[in-house]
């Protein structure tokens, strides 16, 4: 590979070089790649926007978008930034060197301690999930890598489910999952607990790190979801009494009785040899270099973008649906929102309020009319001016937005 500095001409997006691939799935290919400006390593997942048959996957891949970009903790894969073109979706994340934690099983089963020391990183990770209202779903060796350091790293959030997909009955109601880990609950269609679900998981986990094979198998599928629904399994001679003790917990069919992760974290089994829970910093993605500006990630870009596709942000983009419009501007944020303040004081029928740090609420003084402008940090050069109809007449909004405030912030 080049020197870092030197900028290869098929470096993507101008910045990233793709080098071998890691793994391929249906819809998706990841790659090793590096930053050609820093030298740092990252894996790219590569989406194929064309080959998403339909827009329930296209919701899971924005869905995992919106998911990683709140979760910062030191046992899940971080994602560093979203790029996008019209037909590709690129996942710019922490490049694990270690690999998937099932090629390690593969090679041969867990000690005791050495299973505590996965499992105990896996519900540092888990538990951090539900403590901001992610459930990851597919929780399975597959889907955990390790570093260089043998240190955990759960990945994979296509399946994840958040609190605001809870129905009225406090459950949720997706199918989904791998077979051979998917809890009981799921199998009797009635509606789960996200994170009861996830517990039961991680006892699979758990079994298969000691055991180096699954509790429950079969040939034939519907044998192998009638043992789990009935939880019918058997420890091998080694594990210790303690362990079985600890997985027949994890493993409750039933989802009202099954250990729940405080339960988990005071377990004696789960806390031999002493556990710390990991200090990080939980702030994500936040540039010291811009405290007073409002940020905007990649994340909330993919929101403002017609299907995903981020070259639409350099243009004039509008919403009839909803009276909002976004575009992206060089100049600094304040002058921005000064200019607005200045066009709206010249209409004197409007009243003026600041909103948040960089934004401006625009009224009439009877409150028939208004319009919020917001200026957001895209990078250290450009913004983007979101502006949206809060109330009143569609005609007085063009009036003094598409003819009175945008040309003088366009000028």
């Amino acid at each position: 590979m080049p020197e870092i500095g030197n900028v290869p001409e098929n470096a993507l997006f101008g910045k990233y070089e793709l080098g071998r691939l890691l793994g391929c799935g249906a819809f998706a290919k990841v790659y090793h790649a590096r930053n050609v400006c820093t030298g740092q390593s990252v894996a790219i997942k590569v989406i194929n926007k064309k080959k998403l048959p339909n827009t329930n996957l296209m919701s899971n891949v924005k869905r995992e978008i919106s998911i990683m970009s709140r979760l910062n903790h030191p046992y899940i894969v971080k994602l560093f930034e979203v790029l996008a073109t019209k037909t590709k979706i690129y996942f710019v994340m922490e490049f694990v060197k270690g690999g998937e934690l099932f090629s390690k099983l593969a090679k041969g089963r867990f000690s005791e301690d050495l299973s505590r020391k996965c499992f105990q990183q896996l519900i540092s990770a888990v538990g951090y999930c539900h403590s901001r209202g992610v459930f990851h779903r597919d929780l399975k060796p597959e889907n955990l890598l390790l570093d260089e350091s043998g240190n955990l790293k759960v990945s994979d959030f296509g399946l994840s489910a958040v609190t605001d997909q809870i129905r009225p009955d406090g459950m949720l109601h997706t199918l989904c999952g791998t077979p051979a880990y998917v809890a009981p609950e799921i199998l009797a269609k009635k509606g789960y607990d996200g994170a009861k679900v996830d517990v039961w998981s991680c006892g699979i986990i758990l079994y298969v790190l000691n055991a180096g094979c699954l509790p429950f198998n079969d040939p034939n599928l519907m044998v192998m979801y009638k043992k789990i629904y009935k939880g019918e399994y058997h420890c091998p001679k080694w594990m210790s009494s303690d362990l079985k003790r600890f997985l027949s917990r994890l493993l409750d069919t039933n989802p009202e009785t099954r250990i729940t992760i405080h339960e988990i974290l005071e377990d004696p089994w789960f806390r031999k040899g002493g556990y710390k829970e990991p200090k990080f910093d939980e702030e994500h993605g936040k540039d010291e270099s811009l405290p007073h500006v409002s940020s905007l990630n990649a994340f909330d870009l993919i929101s403002f973008s017609s299907g995903l596709d981020l070259s639409g942000l350099f243009e004039d983009s509008f919403d009839p649906s909803t009276d909002c419009e976004h575009f992206v501007s060089s100049e600094s944020p304040e002058k921005l929102v000064e200019m607005v303040e200045e066009v709206a004081k010249g209409e004197r029928l409007l009243r003026v309020k600041r909103k948040k740090k960089w934004g401006v609420e625009l009224e009439e003084e009877n409150g028939s009319f208004g319009i919020a402008v917001v200026v957001y940090r895209l990078t250290r050069e450009l913004v983007v001016v979101e502006a949206k109809r809060t109330c009143g007449d569609a005609q007085r909004y063009n009036d003094i937005w598409n003819n009175k405030i945008k040309p003088a912030l366009l000028r």
